[in-house]
């Protein structure tokens, strides 16, 4: 159990990581016209960052169910 909890919190804090260090795009930058507005695909470290979100988001509620199971029986 003590495995699950700190894989958890682990997992957690790169999440939260991850997700703060994604590009948001629509900054006070775009409030002067400092974005173009249009659409463009990521590359490099931003579909990175994205991916490892989607992928960490999964693995973080995979150990909340495994650890709601356990502490249910």
């Amino acid at each position: 159990m003590k495995f699950i909890l700190i894989a958890q919190l682990v997992v957690a804090v790169l999440l939260s990581v991850s997700i703060l260090l994604q590009n948001r795009g629509s900054g006070l930058g775009a409030t002067f016209g400092g974005d173009f507005g249009g659409y463009y695909t990521k590359r490099g470290i931003e579909k990175f960052l994205f991916s490892g979100s989607i992928v960490l988001s999964v693995v973080f509620i995979l150990l909340s169910v495994i650890s709601v199971k356990i502490i249910g029986s």
